[in-house]
């Protein structure tokens, strides 16, 4: 597939915004910390709820961001949720208390759409055999974002803890002026529709999928999947600076370390392993490595374990997704496959909510003084047997897509 010039500038606009998200992800912490002045375990319960309602606007917004471009163009939406990342990010350099860090997370939750507008904008300039390696596309400059993010973010944040901040919002004005220029309309005015849709069809999806025998036990090992994902997000800095006493640049290194198993696992590794064989078992093995890899980050306590051990844990559920939503396409014909992803994006959208509160809970009440164990590995150990779960229900839907080809 050739990329279009028009392809190229969509993919430089996402890469430069998840850039400037991942500058602020190895620098939340630590912010927080000094602004609550607590210890580990508050510092992670208000991470916990800061990722909660920035998951909750996202969740809430995306449908409204998405249908808002069907009606008014992908252009003019692209650059307003642009200006509010902007805005988010000044909020966070500038916050005096935790609740500025809120509205501020919230304005990014809620102006974070730039990545579903981007897949709109793809298929708008993308002929129909094409769209699935334009979305790949899509998944690897996103994921090149988030090697790069980090990564100069852990490395500012040693300069000073505001410096991220303002770097993050200078990029953001940067790409919104990019964008202003170099950003082409996709959907004339003719072919807009109804600002309202997205919300209806998505409630429309998730009962047509619960009906579903096939679908409905892959939608509940997907939302089990990303719950243990986004949590792992959400603790991960905490989680290595107890655990391995590593800063703001190490772990805004580990992060570019599955930037770059993402992009890998994105552009080399889904199609041959799922060619060889094939989607379930690729499912089944992909969250059974990870979910060995959880018990390993679990009780390890050895910083190059903690680099190493991440990398099969990518690799296995970075495989293991695809396949997951490549079987559940399979059951869905070409005029229900909207209605799928509609579907499945929602279940993300809930486990983005569900996963931080739950990982930063866990870690909360084991690193606190006061718990009975002090473990702050709990959650991937528990992540380790939700992934075995999640394999497990996988399973079940191979079986019942056999018994619904046998009748």
């Amino acid at each position: 597939m050739a990329v279009t010039r028009s392809q190229w500038v969509v993919l430089a606009t996402v890469t430069l915004n998840m850039a400037g998200v991942g500058l602020v992800w190895p620098i939340l912490p630590t912010l927080v910390e000094t602004l609550s002045d607590g210890g580990v375990s508050s510092t992670a319960a208000l991470v916990g709820l800061i990722s909660v309602v920035y998951a909750l606007m996202q969740f809430l917004f995306a449908p409204l961001i998405g249908g808002l471009s069907d009606r008014y163009g992908r252009k003019p939406v692209m650059l307003l949720a642009l200006a509010g990342l902007g805005l988010d990010n000044l909020f966070l350099a500038l916050a005096p208390t935790i609740a500025w860090v809120l509205v501020g997370r919230a304005l990014g939750g809620i102006f974070g759409a730039t990545f579903a507008v981007a897949n709109a904008y793809m298929a708008d300039v993308t002929e129909g055999k094409d769209r699935a390696a334009a979305f790949g596309l899509v998944g690897a400059a996103f994921g090149l974002g988030f090697i790069l993010g980090p990564l100069i973010g852990g490395v500012l944040g040693e300069i000073g803890l505001r410096v991220p901040f303002y770097f993050a919002a200078a990029l953001s004005v940067l790409n919104l002026i990019f964008g202003l220029f170099f950003l082409e309309e996709t959907l004339p005015p003719e072919k807009r529709g109804d600002a309202g849709s997205s919300n209806r069809g998505m409630l429309k999806a998730l009962g047509w999928m619960a009906a579903n025998p096939v679908i409905l036990p892959l939608s509940v090992a997907l939302l089990i999947a990303n719950t243990v994902q986004r949590g792992l997000e959400a603790v991960w800095v905490l989680f290595t600076g107890v655990q391995y006493g590593w800063g703001m640049r190490e772990a805004g290194f580990s992060l570019a370390v599955v930037g770059i198993c993402y992009v890998f696992v994105q552009a080399v590794m889904v199609r041959h392993v799922v060619k060889r064989f094939g989607e379930v078992a690729t499912l089944v093995g992909g969250f059974t490595v990870s979910a060995a890899m959880y018990v390993v980050l679990s009780f390890n306590g050895t910083g190059l374990i903690g680099y190493v051990g991440i990398i099969p844990y990518v690799l296995g559920w970075g495989v293991a997704g695809p396949a997951l939503q490549a079987l559940a396409s399979q059951q869905a014909s070409a005029q229900e496959q909207g209605l799928l992803q509609g579907g499945l994006s929602a279940v993300t959208g809930m486990a983005a909510i569900v996963g931080p509160a739950i990982s930063t809970a866990m870690f909360a009440f084991f690193t606190n003084p006061a718990a009975p164990l002090y473990f702050p590995g709990a959650f991937f150990l528990a992540g380790s047997l939700l992934l075995l779960l999640a394999a497990g229900i996988g399973a079940t839907a191979a079986r019942n897509l056999g018994k619904k080809n046998s009748e």
